[in-house]
């Protein structure tokens, strides 16, 4: 039996990350949060270096949500090998983040504290952020 002729060839290996986040994209457990402008990779270590730099920041007060989870493996094949012989080992784990989505929440300090604390978290990050803040917090 024939096969249809095929016309086009699917690009799917890393993926498109078009328009804007359909989940996550809503203060959920803090009232303070840095939400994403860029669509990007972030990956795991992105990710701990600026946990770190917010908790150590706060004094290990109040508490932090870390909203996003590197679950997409990225490979690589080693230096100098030949085509073929098949996809290479996972190198790095990465979250794949698109616009809108809330990459940090915190809770349990004061205005300021978490303000200045996700903009060094937000330093650490390679997607522009914006800072907000929830619709029931009073000053």
């Amino acid at each position: 039996m024939l096969q249809p002729k095929r016309t086009k060839f699917r690009k799917a290996q890393k993926g498109r990350m078009k328009g804007l986040s359909q989940r996550g994209n809503q203060l959920s457990n803090g009232m303070f949060g840095i939400k994403s402008l860029d669509a990007k990779f972030i990956t795991s270590r992105q990710i701990e270096a600026a946990r770190i730099a917010a908790t150590r920041y706060m004094k290990r007060e109040g508490q932090l949500w870390i909203k996003i989870f590197p679950d997409k493996p990225i490979t690589k094949k080693p230096l100098e090998v030949r085509m073929g012989k098949g996809k290479g080992a996972p190198e790095y784990f990465v979250a794949v983040v698109k616009p809108g989505r809330i990459l940090f929440e915190i809770s349990g300090v004061p205005h300021d504290v978490a303000k200045e604390a996700l903009r060094l978290a937000a330093q650490k990050l390679p997607v522009k952020t914006k800072y907000i803040v929830a619709r029931d917090f009073q000053a």
